[in-house]
């Protein structure tokens, strides 16, 4: 069977990067940063916690306080920081769109001056719906729930953000519709603009091995700017 052509395989390891970056996450307390700070830090790369009341646990992860919502703040932070990369991972519940897209704008433009790449965890609203590419997912009550619909249309919003800026070097990586704390696999499925999908009809992954995909895309760029994962189930 061939691969669909939205899709392509990661259920192999990526080349990994063994000489260490330093990596900004914006929003580094949060369910998804945590993770992705945690998974940079054990593959030997330097972190940069940026949130409002930031934590660190481990020697290769500086904690630094940041009010996203101050583009000034957001700027010094970045500048600051040498690094290689920036991960945003911000959202609110309920939904603040205001915030999401100032914080958006705000990073984006100062990457984009700094020379960084940005790698934004974004929502799957802003995804296609499998087998209606004319639906997204964000309008599809199969997968949103009427009390997220807000949720899923600020993260299409955020991808419309993130597209205004060309001149930025940004991906963005949606999550499959369910996103919960879970098992660290190290194996995912990885798609472009299109909901993936378990055998079994369900759109998952643990936000563990989301990380994997996210540090896998930042160690090795594939040159898409909106990219998607789901849970690879185990053969």
């Amino acid at each position: 069977m061939k691969t669909p052509t939205n899709e392509t395989r990661a259920d192999t390891p990526v080349t990994p990067n063994t000489t260490g970056r330093t990596i900004a996450v914006l929003g580094a307390t949060g369910m998804a940063g945590s993770r992705v700070a945690a998974e940079a830090v054990a593959r030997g790369h330097r972190v940069l916690a940026l949130s409002r009341k930031p934590t660190a646990d481990h020697p290769h992860m500086t904690p630094v306080a940041l009010d996203a919502a101050d583009p000034h703040a957001v700027h010094e932070a970045l500048a600051g920081s040498a690094a290689d990369a920036v991960v945003l991972t911000v959202r609110t519940y309920p939904v603040d769109e205001e915030f999401l897209l100032g914080t958006t704008r705000a990073v984006l433009d100062s990457a984009a001056e700094l020379g960084m790449r940005v790698l934004v965890i974004g929502g799957a609203g802003a995804l296609r719906s499998p087998g209606d590419p004319h639906l997204l997912v964000a309008d599809n009550p199969a997968y949103v729930p009427a009390p997220w619909r807000a949720v899923a249309a600020a993260g299409v919003a955020q991808l419309r953000t993130c597209q205004s800026r060309p001149e930025a070097d940004w991906v963005y990586l949606s999550p499959p519709a369910e996103l919960e704390p879970g098992e660290r696999t190290g194996r995912y499925r990885r798609g472009t603009d299109t909901l993936l999908t378990t055998t079994d009809g369900r759109s998952w992954i643990s936000a563990e091995d989301l990380s994997v995909a996210a540090v896998d895309e930042l160690e090795v760029p594939r040159g898409q700017r909106h990219i998607t994962v789901v849970h690879h189930e185990a053969r």
